[in-house]
């Protein structure tokens, strides 16, 4: 097999060189974006109603995401007898919209415009955050995209509508897309324990189209089976908050609730995802490093990234030649 990064004359390992999202090109020009992926970082974390340090999760992620890549033609899977995002998927890093201290509403329509500099050039948009709000500046992008799905992959329910004045903050996003008239609907997983939202919350979720799952659900389901609750031929925009996994796994973040899932039950999850549906944008997001010294959940975060790439564009039909 040809194309390994080796053929280039630099061994480049993964500690090398300035940590772009899997050590991809950097597109500082975002009308010059030419790329079947383009990561946007969304460092804002002024949504959070605990502990904050999200603002550094595109960061952490960005550098945990250099260990995979050691100039491999692609990652191959032997379980799956699959080689993962070769060279043929352009993959590029738009770097981070600007935010602008205290400033939600301006820092949010910075990274609605990364998102749609993704979209004008045709590439599947992934954004890193950043606190589970920078999903809403995410889904206002998709408004002249047609109808879509919203699966969160989450803890947290998310919902409030308002509170305080406060409407744009991390408990609010998938309120904020279920109003959205292109939101034909939410499968929301993960869901328990203690939450920001009240019982009204989830009544209201349901009666806008939302089908809700906690951890015990949809391992009772299976992978297959909770992604089935997702209709048949939905276009689907993943929202995946980092502490939908157990904090046994991925402590690294400001709102850890303890049941949740472990690396496969959503690797698989994601991968029938990838199999039944066009998947048109991705964000993950609650990553604060500075709460494991690890390491570890930033790895986790990137790792998912890479392997949710590698199902979609396997689907799609970029294969590695053999």
């Amino acid at each position: 097999m040809a194309g390994h990064g080796y053929d280039s004359g630099r061994l480049d390992l993964p500690f090398v060189g300035i940590s772009t999202f899997g050590k991809r090109p950097y597109v500082a020009d975002w009308e010059a974006l030419e790329a079947d992926v383009a990561v946007l970082g969304a460092p804002f974390d002024f949504g959070t109603q605990w502990r904050s340090g999200a603002r550094f999760g595109p960061r952490a992620v960005r550098e945990a995401s250099t260990l995979f890549s050691f100039g491999h033609a692609g990652a191959y899977d032997h379980e799956d007898d699959e080689t993962y995002l070769p060279a043929s998927v352009r993959i590029v890093d738009m770097g981070d919209a600007d935010i602008v201290h205290t400033d939600t509403a301006q820092s949010h329509a910075n990274i609605e415009a990364g998102v749609r500099a993704a979209l004008k050039a045709g590439a599947l948009p992934v954004t890193i955050g950043g606190d589970h709000s920078v999903n809403i500046p995410c889904i206002n992008a998709f408004d002249d995209q047609g109808d879509i799905h919203v699966l969160q992959i989450d803890a947290h329910l998310d919902f409030v509508d308002e509170r305080h004045g406060v409407r744009f903050g991390h408990g609010n996003p998938m309120r904020r897309a279920g109003e959205k008239p292109y939101v034909t609907g939410l499968t929301q997983v993960g869901i328990r324990n203690v939450s920001s939202t009240a019982k009204e919350g989830y009544a209201d979720a349901r009666a806008m189209g939302s089908t809700i799952l906690s951890v015990r659900q949809a391992r009772a389901l299976g992978p297959e089976g909770t992604v089935a609750q997702i209709p048949e031929g939905a276009r689907v925009y993943v929202t995946i908050d980092i502490d939908a996994f157990c904090p046994s796994i991925a402590p690294g973040t400001g709102t850890p609730s303890h049941g949740g899932f472990l690396y496969y039950d959503v690797l698989e999850m994601l991968q029938h995802v990838a199999k039944r549906h066009e998947v048109v944008g991705i964000d993950l997001v609650e990553v604060a490093p500075d709460y494991d010294q690890s390491g570890s959940t930033a790895i986790l975060a990137a790792q998912v990234l890479l392997n949710f790439l590698g199902f979609i564009f396997a689907e799609r039909g970029c294969r590695a030649a053999t």
